[in-house]
C-alpha cells in the first residue's frame, strides 16, 4: 500500500516529533492514502514536496481505525485535541479539516450542540489520514521517493 506525505522537505527516515499544537489523533507521524489530499499539505509550503511511502501492515500493533465519521471518532478527537494521550500505535480515519475543527471547538465550548455539529460536519470530498504513534510502528513504512511540487 502506498502512503503520501505533504511536507516542504523530503523525508526518508519518518519520526514522531511533537507539534506545538494537539492533532486529530494526537503526537505521530501523519500520512494519508489519498494522494491529492498530500499535496494539498504540501501546497502550504513554498516548495511543495510529496513524500512516498510504502507501508506494510503489521498486526501484532495496536490499532484504532475509524471507517467513517462516527459519535465515536468525534469523541476520539477532542480526547486527542484535548492534549490527552492515547496507547495505541497507528490510529486512521477521516480527518478534521480546519472548517470541520472550527465546529469541534464550538461543540466543545457548547456553542453548538453535538446534533448541530453533525448537520455542520459533511465534507465535499473524502478524507483520510494514518498517523503513526509509536517508534514500532513505523518500522513498517519504508520511504520509496520524493516528488517536488510545483
Amino acid at each position: 500500500m502506498l502512503l503520501y506525505h505533504g511536507s516542504y522537505l523530503e523525508i526518508k527516515k519518518p519520526q514522531i516529533l511533537a507539534g506545538k499544537y494537539a492533532k486529530d489523533f494526537g503526537t505521530g507521524f501523519y500520512c494519508t492514502a489519498l494522494m491529492e489530499q498530500a499535496i494539498r499539505w504540501a501546497g502550504r509550503y513554498n516548495s511543495p514536496i510529496l513524500n512516498i511511502y510504502e507501508y506494510e501492515r503489521d498486526f501484532s500493533l495496536k490499532t484504532r481505525e475509524f471507517s467513517e465519521m462516527t459519535e465515536e471518532w468525534l469523541d476520539f478527537i477532542i480526547f486527542c485535541r484535548s492534549g490527552k494521550k492515547h496507547d495505541y500505535d497507528i490510529v486512521s480515519g477521516p480527518m478534521a479539516n480546519d472548517q470541520i475543527y472550527n465546529y469541534i471547538s464550538d461543540y466543545m465550548d457548547g456553542a453548538i450542540t453535538r446534533e448541530q455539529f453533525w448537520v455542520l460536519a459533511k465534507f465535499k470530498h473524502p478524507t483520510h489520514q494514518i498517523t503513526f504513534c509509536a517508534e514500532l510502528a513505523l518500522k513498517g513504512l519504508k520511504f520509496a521517493k520524493s516528488e517536488v511540487l510545483k
